[in-house]
């Protein structure tokens, strides 16, 4: 099999549209919220393409730039990681678990490029925001819902986002040896674990993975290993287990996670 890595968005995306490109390649629950948001591989690409867009051509960002993304798993969530590794935008994973940045690695006494906060997190943080140049903060809801005035210092996402093409711009290439996380570790090394984790949970290619996202909230695991196994994904926040025999039958799971 080959490996795909974050280098190549494009394909990390088609690796998991095998069953048609009008078929969901990102399926997005709350059941707290109600919310159900469904993604093909082109529309997922093209929420990535805006992404690159709106770091390298909004905010003046290159290759080798550092992001954090203090989300929870989440559709846009998905769209701002692939979004600033097709960019090569390097990314703390580890905003979502802690309380502060995380921001190991070359130059971590420096501010980081540019950080997208959820709107909960923020509030928590007004006093001692986090350090980043640019400062996006997302809201988490339907794309269709009217976004809320953001925090002073940040810019709303959505509303950002949607000024760019939603497709990608002839970037130079991003070499499979460049950092894709804040602490060094390679594009090529994301690829190899979201592999790995991959045969070891027997993913398979046109398999359709639920994950919970309470259990795997690291995208390598909800994310880039259904994506490199050449499967899709729906992924459930605020799980409800008694709905999830139902779940399973109406979106056609075959392995859950």
């Amino acid at each position: 099999m080959t490996i795909p890595t974050a280098v190549d968005v494009p394909d990390l995306l088609t690796a998991g549209s095998v069953a048609g490109a009008d078929r969901p390649l990102l399926t997005y629950y709350d059941d707290v919220t109600g919310e159900r948001t469904s993604l093909t591989a082109v529309e997922l690409g093209g929420w990535a393409a805006r992404t690159a867009g709106l770091l390298r051509d909004g905010c003046g960002l290159a290759a080798g730039s550092r992001a954090a993304v203090l989300l929870p798993p989440h559709w846009q969530t998905a769209a701002v990681l692939l979004g600033a590794w097709a960019a090569g935008v390097a990314v703390s994973y580890r905003g979502w678990a802690t309380a502060g940045l995380s921001n190991a690695g070359p130059g971590a006494d420096e501010p980081l490029d540019v950080s997208f906060v959820a709107r909960h997190r923020v509030d928590s943080w007004l006093d001692d925001p986090p350090e980043a140049t640019h400062r996006f903060v997302l809201d988490l809801g339907p794309a269709g819902a009217p976004p809320a005035e953001p925090p002073v210092g940040y810019r709303d996402f959505l509303t950002e986002v949607r000024r760019y093409p939603d497709s990608l711009p002839p970037y130079a290439a991003v070499r499979r040896s460049d950092p894709a996380s804040v602490d060094g570790t390679s594009y090529r090394q994301w690829g190899d674990l979201a592999l790995a984790i991959a045969e070891w949970s027997d993913l398979r290619r046109g398999d359709r993975v639920l994950v919970d996202a309470a259990e795997h909230d690291e995208p390598v695991k909800w994310l880039l290993a259904p994506l490199a196994a050449g499967a899709s994904v729906v992924v459930c926040a605020n799980l409800d287990r008694d709905r999830l025999d139902d779940r399973v039958a109406a979106e056609q799971i075959t392995r859950v996670l």
